[in-house]
């Protein structure tokens, strides 16, 4: 496919720009840090308009409905689907079935399922772990005391790959307060990595704080609204 003009290509160059100002303003290589369009609640169209201008990264939240997208656009094999929300274990089958990666990982229970459920035949589901760095009730996620005893114990499953850890910090417009929370997060997957060699993801930062997250290590920026426009009820 050709690169196609479009607010979605044009959305998407204006947020390469930002990842590449972001890192290079922190010495970090713009290349080492991933962007993830949240597609969810958006057509297929909207997502063939991305992947036409070079994107291949899509993140779903709800199940059926990216279940969905994946079955319509499955002749475009490169894209990689990454399931971003809660997950219910009685749709586990599902993520393990037709997801590449799984950020939302919280609890021992749904990682088994995961594991058991992942064909042999698939490739290993790439998976992170979310922490709830800021101790909010309203989201899911481990404790950072939590992370390590989860990943000793997810270490032991052939089927999935643990790549690294994500969070959604507080929504918050005082800048130090999000600071400490990203710092807290490169920290604590620093502490993994020392111990995981293979940990290669840190999935935080939106468009809001996304430069913030860049400067405190993160791989993976998730980016909805700043790419599709606002989401659609």
């Amino acid at each position: 496919m050709t690169a196609s003009t479009s607010p979605i290509a044009d959305n998407l160059h204006q947020v390469r720009v930002l990842i590449d100002a972001a890192a290079t303003a922190c010495s970090r290589n713009p290349k080492d840090i991933h962007l993830l369009a949240v597609s969810k609640t958006k057509p297929v169209s909207d997502i063939l308009l991305a992947y036409e201008n070079g994107h291949r990264d899509f993140g779903e939240n709800y199940v059926q409905e990216g279940v969905e997208k994946i079955q319509q656009l499955k002749q475009y094999s490169d894209i990689l689907w990454h399931f971003i929300g809660p997950l219910q274990s009685n749709k586990s089958k599902f993520v393990a079935e037709y997801f590449d990666w799984m950020h939302s990982v919280d609890r021992f229970k749904i990682a088994k399922r995961l594991n058991d459920q992942r064909s042999v035949y698939q490739k290993p589901l790439n998976i992170c772990i979310q922490v709830n760095i800021d101790d909010e009730l309203s989201k899911s996620g481990v404790a950072p005391s939590e992370v390590l005893p989860l990943l000793k114990e997810v270490s032991s499953l052939d089927r999935i790959k643990c790549r690294g850890l994500m969070t959604i910090p507080e929504a918050s417009n005082d800048i130090d307060h999000q600071r400490q929370s990203f710092a807290q997060m490169q920290a604590l997957f620093n502490q993994c990595k020392a111990i995981y060699p293979e940990f290669d993801t840190l999935s935080m930062g939106m468009s809001n704080d996304l430069a913030l997250a860049i400067e405190h290590g993160s791989t993976m920026v998730r980016v909805g609204t700043g790419i599709f426009g606002a989401r659609d009820k």
